[in-house]
């Protein structure tokens, strides 16, 4: 199995999730729900780290957190082996409780700690035995749901002194009546549309925007090995601008006009930000103000002119070579 990156410094966001293994239970009975908070809390404690949410499940589980001091592999080693060894202890079994290692993913606290949150609220509703359920009964579960922050993100009377509620609800009018009722409506709304964070994942391991995704590069994978799966994945993209850069010192064609023009430039611009900057599709068409069926299209018709136009090849692989040796 390949490793997963690893990235630890002072102030870093992730989210964390790991699952019983063979997708087994790892909360038989609300009393194992409460111990293992028990030893969350004792943990975030010694280890000095902030956690914004929680969400429990039957098997596995979701935090989102901050680390201060740059140490989640010590958090999570002391906090799983606790909760494994009560578990083991109770069930008289023996061996791991979960599916191989922790998964964390590094997140760009600025742009995504509040979506995320939300995202991770809706775990309870988003399994298949609630697809075909409305609206209001997804809505009603939700907040009956025990085993979850959210309690505390539209009730005050809810609140826990091992959650800061204050971070992700200061984008909704802060920890007040009127911003957490905000809060539980962007939740609401969140219910009647697909929430896909996972496409938004670079490499498997960075949740970010291009600034977060460059300072990551720059400042922690330069010294990585280059083995590691998502640390080539991660290398192997760029932003945006840079792409754009690129293609307008080769073409001399401006960005504004690239996103009007007509044609196989427009298709190429396409699939450099889809190749090279790790853009869906969605992503492409908004920014270009097109459908994604467009995107879809155009893309397509690029890779087919691309086989029977030398031209048309030799100016694409300048671009990729310039692509290529940016060192980031």
């Amino acid at each position: 199995m390949a490793r997963q990156l690893r990235i630890q410094y002072k102030g870093a966001v992730y989210h964390v999730t790991c699952r019983g293994n063979e997708k087994r239970k790892i909360f038989q009975d609300n009393k194992d729900q409460r111990v293992f908070l028990k030893y969350l809390r004792e943990s975030l404690g010694i280890y000095k780290i902030t956690l914004y949410c929680f969400i429990l499940m039957k098997n596995h589980f979701h935090l989102l957190l901050e680390t201060p001091l740059g140490n989640l592999s010590e958090f999570m080693r002391r906090f799983n082996i606790t909760y494994t060894s009560y578990f083991n202890r109770k069930n008289q079994r023996v061996g791991h409780l979960y599916q191989g290692r922790y998964k964390s993913i590094l997140v760009d606290k600025e742009s995504y700690l509040n979506v995320l949150s939300r995202y991770i609220h809706l775990n309870p509703v988003k399994i298949k035995q609630f697809n075909e359920l409305s609206l209001d009964k997804k809505e009603e579960h939700l907040k009956k749901y025990k085993w979850s922050s959210l309690s505390g993100y539209i009730d005050e009377n809810k609140q826990e002194k091992f959650i800061d509620y204050e971070m992700i609800l200061e984008k909704y009018g802060g920890n007040t009546p009127k911003g957490r009722e905000f809060y539980w409506r962007t939740i609401k709304d969140d219910l009647k549309k697909e929430m896909n964070i996972k496409d938004k994942i670079i490499g498997g391991d960075v949740l970010g925007n291009d600034d977060f995704i460059l300072m990551i590069k720059e400042k922690y994978l330069s010294n990585k090995p280059r083995e590691i799966p998502s640390i080539r994945k991660i290398q192997r993209y760029q932003s945006k601008e840079k792409i754009i850069q690129v293609v307008h010192k080769e073409t001399r064609i401006e960005l504004e006009e690239l996103k009007h023009i007509l044609g196989t430039m427009r298709h190429m611009l396409m699939e450099l930000l889809y190749k090279y900057g790790g853009m869906k599709g969605e992503e492409i068409a908004e920014m270009m103000n097109l459908d994604y069926s467009t995107v879809s299209v155009g893309r397509k018709r690029f890779r087919e002119n691309l086989k029977k136009d030398k031209e048309l090849m030799d100016l694409f692989e300048r671009i990729e070579k310039k692509l290529s040796i940016i060192k980031i």
